[in-house]
């Protein structure tokens, strides 16, 4: 069973992962041969004051 974790700093609208989901379980199924049924996607959005780049928080830029 695929389990895939999507991490993003900010947000993604309803219609983005929707779609992000769609295409990730269209290709674990064409190229894995997963079943969609078993494929699972989890979506964790991360604010910038927890996500860092070249040791910077990203609500600092």
């Amino acid at each position: 069973m695929p389990y895939v974790n999507i991490r993003i700093a900010g947000t993604l609208t309803r219609e983005q992962k929707a779609r992000i989901a769609e295409e990730i379980t269209d290709t674990l199924e064409r190229i894995a041969l997963k079943p969609r049924s078993y494929t699972y996607i989890a979506f964790d959005e991360l604010s910038d004051e927890n996500w860092a780049i070249a040791g910077k928080l990203l609500d600092e830029e």
